[in-house]
């Protein structure tokens, strides 16, 4: 029976680049703390990241987490701690998608582009290797058509040649309706399986993990969080977050410098 007087935990859903970690991937005591003291007050604390399982593991062990759930691949992938599994993480749910049309069109359209997709677990095959840092895991170059051998998790579209203006116009004119994509910070685009959000991945562990719908925050700062930040009851961007990401939020906070994340975690203590 549940105790009236022990307040209902909270479901913390956390971003990690631009939001936990900065983009040279330090990541400050104020942040680390927080995220500590909010795990020890009985909080579910949920990294949600377009970071495969592969890259998120080391950022979990960073963090101090532990167990609980995680959510991967802008929502593909969703693993729990699982002490029996090789690398402490067993996969709950994973949604895969056919990748040939979304390629055939993108290699069409972006020639000199570079093209990913990700082996779960493992890394990635892809088209030729991105710039160094971008991408974890094992990487195996292939050729394009290697890559729509088989239904993937995940789509990772890089065109380190191109301006971000130019890159926005060609994924503009492509009219990718058949899949979920986000366009992130450079020239560089995710595409999930249709339907597949972080937002469509935590309700699902919300409702496992019974956690009322009123007691969801996310934080975030990008394109690939604003499904996110409008699911949750408190959605919270960082000061650095463009319009588009601030308009799906109800709060805002500092900016990563400022260790915006860790002000809005200890509200909750």
């Amino acid at each position: 029976m549940t105790d009236p007087s022990v307040p209902t935990p909270w479901l913390v859903a956390l971003d990690i680049d631009g939001t936990l970690l900065h983009f040279d991937d330090t990541l400050s005591d104020a942040v680390r703390f927080a995220v500590a003291d909010v795990v020890a007050a009985g909080h579910h604390v949920v990294l949600a990241s377009g970071r495969s399982l592969v890259s998120m593991i080391p950022v979990a062990a960073r963090l101090g987490i532990a167990d609980g759930w995680m959510v991967c691949s802008n929502g593909a992938v969703t693993v729990r701690h699982d002490d029996d599994a090789p690398t402490g993480w067993t996969i709950e749910a994973m949604v895969t998608f056919d990748p040939e049309p979304a390629l055939r069109r993108l290699a069409e359209r972006m020639p000199r582009a570079r093209f990913a997709v990700e082996d779960v677990g493992v890394g990635f095959r892809l088209t030729e290797l991105f710039p160094e840092g971008e991408l974890d895991g094992d990487h195996t170059v292939v050729g394009l058509e290697d890559l729509w051998s088989g239904d993937v998790t995940r789509v990772v579209v890089r065109a380190p040649e191109a301006t971000n203006e130019e890159f926005h116009a060609s994924v503009a004119e492509l009219g990718l309706a058949d899949v979920t994509y986000a366009v992130g910070w450079s020239a560089w685009m995710d595409i999930a399986p249709l339907g597949v959000t972080k937002a469509a991945a935590l309700e699902k562990v919300r409702a496992a993990l019974g956690v009322p719908p009123e007691r969801t925050l996310a934080i975030g700062d990008g394109h690939n969080d604003v499904e996110m930040l409008r699911w949750a009851a408190r959605g919270v961007a960082m000061g650095d977050a463009d319009d588009l990401v601030r308009a799906a939020a109800s709060e805002s906070t500092a900016t990563i410098t400022e260790d915006g994340a860790a002000l809005t975690l200890r509200t909750l203590l």
